[in-house]
C-alpha cells in the first residue's frame, strides 16, 4: 500500500497506482478535487484524512481583517498549478467582498516568485498576505517571514510553525495528528480491510495561533476577543 501526503502526489498516484491501496494526508475536499464521488464510501482503492475544506479559507480573511482593521487588500499567495488553488481562491473572494477587500492572487514557484510580487505588493499600503498550505509556501516560509516583516505586511499562516518562526498568526490544523489518525488505517487495510469502505476523515484538532513581539513590531493593537479565542499565544 502507500501512504501519500498532500494533493499533487495524490493525484499522480491515481492515475498510476492501479489498484494498490492508498491513504492520503493534509489533502483538501477530494471530491472537489475529482478523487471520489463519495467521502463516506470512498468506494475505490483510496482513502485518508483531509485537511482543509474550501470554506476554511474565509475564517483566514476574517482572522486578518479583524487583527489588521485597516486592510484594504490581500494577497492570496500559493503554489501555481496547485489543485487547490481555484477552490481556496474562490471562497477568499467571496468572503472578502463582504468587507470590501481587494484580492490580488498570487501563484508562485519559485523563490523569486515569492519575492517579486510581494515587493510590488508592498508599494501601496493597507496590504496583508494570506498563505496558502502548499510545498512552496513551506520552502520558502523564512524568506515569506523575513519579507512581510521588512514591509510590515500582516499575514496569516495555515500552520503553526510559521508563527513560532516569527510569522503574526497561524490558523490551522495540527498535522501531526493526522499522520497518527492515518496509521490506523495504514493498520487496518494491511490486517485485510478494503479502503473503499474506510470513509475519509476530516481534521478534528485546529489551531489558531498569534505571536503577540510579531504583533507588536507591526504596531497592531490586539482585540482581546481575539487573544482570548487563541489557542497559544507567542510572546
Amino acid at each position: 500500500m502507500i501512504l501519500a501526503n498532500g494533493p499533487v502526489p495524490t493525484l499522480e498516484l491515481q492515475k498510476t497506482a492501479g489498484s494498490i491501496p492508498i491513504v492520503f494526508v493534509q489533502v483538501p475536499d477530494p471530491v472537489d478535487l475529482g478523487l471520489m464521488a463519495n467521502i463516506a464510501r470512498p468506494g475505490g482503492n483510496m482513502t485518508g484524512f483531509t485537511h482543509f475544506e474550501m470554506a476554511f479559507a474565509g475564517k483566514w480573511v476574517e482572522a486578518l481583517k479583524e487583527i489588521a482593521p485597516h486592510t484594504q487588500r490581500i494577497m492570496f499567495m500559493s503554489l501555481a498549478g496547485h489543485p487547490a488553488w481555484h477552490g481556496f481562491l474562490r471562497t477568499i473572494t467571496a468572503s472578502a467582498s463582504s468587507f470590501a477587500l481587494q484580492i490580488v492572487p498570487a501563484p508562485v514557484s519559485t523563490a523569486a516568485d515569492v519575492e517579486r510580487p510581494l515587493e510590488e505588493f508592498a508599494r501601496e499600503p493597507n496590504g496583508g498576505l494570506i498563505v496558502s498550505p502548499s510545498p512552496i509556501a513551506s520552502i520558502h516560509s523564512n524568506l515569506i517571514i523575513g519579507l512581510t516583516a521588512r514591509h510590515r505586511i500582516p499575514a496569516i499562516y495555515p500552520f503553526r510553525f510559521y508563527a513560532s518562526d516569527g510569522g503574526l498568526m497561524s490558523f490551522g490544523i495540527d498535522s501531526a495528528d493526522l499522520f497518527r489518525r492515518a496509521a490506523s488505517y495504514v493498520d487496518r487495510i494491511l490486517r485485510g480491510e478494503s479502503s473503499a469502505d474506510l470513509p475519509v476523515q476530516a481534521p478534528n484538532k485546529f489551531e489558531f495561533v498569534i505571536n503577540t513581539g510579531t504583533a507588536k513590531a507591526l504596531g497592531l493593537e490586539l482585540p482581546p476577543t481575539l487573544l482570548a479565542r487563541a489557542d497559544e499565544v507567542i510572546e
